[in-house]
């Protein structure tokens, strides 16, 4: 069954190689939130506010349809891991993806305006070719695709409202293969399938004058429950098993609270985010084959601790209207790593982040707009020991992240 899969892929992967953001997230879905650092909340004001904010909608200016297409390239450079131990080090591959966002707004209809949005939230990938490190993660891969419909009424001058469902597309891929005990005994398994799942999201926004927007913006949790296949195997004799299996993995809410205020041509935002992580406390996979052989026990049968914290983004984003046609932005964030070091793994070595970005949007004409963003993630080294594989130091962890677009107002 090819929903398989994603059973032990999204269970280790909702913890792997994110871009730009601590744990799996992906905050930077369009040109603006990438040349904003993701400070693009309380200051959304395109049509990008219809996966955002979506509150803000109603404080659109233009009474027409508004459709964003964006594309953005992200380039993960190699993490070296030098252990203690002689012989476990290792370098992890290099990453590139192409991750294409799309946003719509509608005219204002009764004080209401409809959004649509498909984003790629989630996701990306870690791949380790070393003997040791690809014992616990060879290869590693996600993509989850969110389809955003979403409502915004404006009850007056000063408070909107909206709210919509999501529904998560994800396709998964996983496989670890490597020596797993003194007496060299090998284990491997791999993995591949989709699901679909079903959240939320609301938010609101307050106008207290015509220069100031505060908001506040929820993501719900979404409970990943996976079933499917899966092959396990191992060099002691009679041990190669093709199964079903289960696993439940948490997609944690995320809370927002923003505010932006606007200087004449500068527009500056202060956001603060925290991602539920706390529900992320361990992997439990069951089989429908119960497992006999000691080796794949110790592998794949026991659960797995992970203790992740709740954790804190802080974002500051700006923009500057230079004439009526260029406007340029620039961000900073600090981004708090959810993973304790006692659960620390080669499937995410992650840790505290800082991002830094820029951008700039040309008004082509009164109905077109093109745009572009760089953004920098420079996460710290960051060294452990634990007793789940790690005894040295990840460095030279970061990513580039590179978005252009095109906005058409008809």
């Amino acid at each position: 069954m090819k929903k398989t899969i994603a059973v032990a892929a999204l269970a280790v992967l909702w913890a792997a190689g994110s871009a730009s953001a601590a744990g799996y997230r992906v905050p930077e879905q369009s040109v603006d939130s990438t040349a904003k650092a993701g400070a693009n909340i309380a200051s959304a004001s395109g049509a990008d506010a219809s996966y955002f904010n979506p509150a803000n909608m109603a404080w659109m200016a233009a009474d027409k349809w508004q459709v964003e297409g964006d594309l953005t390239y992200i380039h993960l450079p190699s993490i070296s891991y030098d252990d203690s131990r002689l012989g476990y080090d290792g370098e992890s591959k290099k990453e590139n993806f192409l991750l294409p966002t799309v946003f719509m707004v509608s005219p204002e209809v009764n004080n209401f305006r409809f959004g649509f949005s498909v984003t790629a939230p989630y996701g990306l990938a870690k791949r380790w070719e070393q003997p040791y490190p690809r014992t616990f993660a060879e290869e590693y891969s996600l993509k989850v695709f969110d389809i955003n419909p979403t409502v915004a009424y404006k009850f007056c001058e000063y408070f909107s409202v909206a709210a919509g469902p999501r529904l998560l597309y994800s396709s998964a891929q996983v496989s670890s293969n490597g020596v797993v005990t003194p007496q060299g005994y090998t284990a491997a398994r791999n993995m591949e399938g989709d699901t679909i799942e079903l959240g939320w999201n609301a938010a609101l926004s307050a106008r207290p004058t015509k220069d100031m927007n505060l908001a506040v913006t929820y993501r719900s949790k979404v409970d990943i429950d996976l079933d499917g296949d899966a092959l396990l195997s191992t060099n002691t004799q009679a041990a190669s098993i093709d199964t079903g299996g289960s696993v439940s993995v948490p997609a944690p809410a995320v809370l927002a609270l923003s505010g932006a205020y606007t200087l004449d041509r500068l527009t500056v935002e202060l956001t603060w985010e925290r991602t539920f992580w706390s529900d992320y406390e361990n992997i439990v996979f069951q089989y429908d084959t119960v497992l006999t052989n000691p080796v794949l026990i110790r592998a794949f049968g026991v659960p797995k601790a992970k203790n992740w914290d709740d954790s804190d983004a802080y974002r500051l984003g700006l923009s500057y209207v230079l004439n009526d046609l260029w406007t340029l932005m620039a961000g900073f964030a600090y981004d708090k790593t959810p993973v304790p070091d006692s659960t620390l793994l080669f499937d995410l070595p992650d840790s505290d982040a800082y991002l830094y970005s820029v951008g700039v949007r040309y008004q082509v004409s009164k109905q077109m707009e093109v745009g572009a963003g760089y953004l920098y993630d420079d996460k710290k080294s960051r060294s452990a020991t634990n007793g789940m594989g790690v005894d040295g130091t990840f460095t030279d962890s970061s990513a580039h992240l590179l978005s252009v677009g095109l906005t058409y107002t008809f």
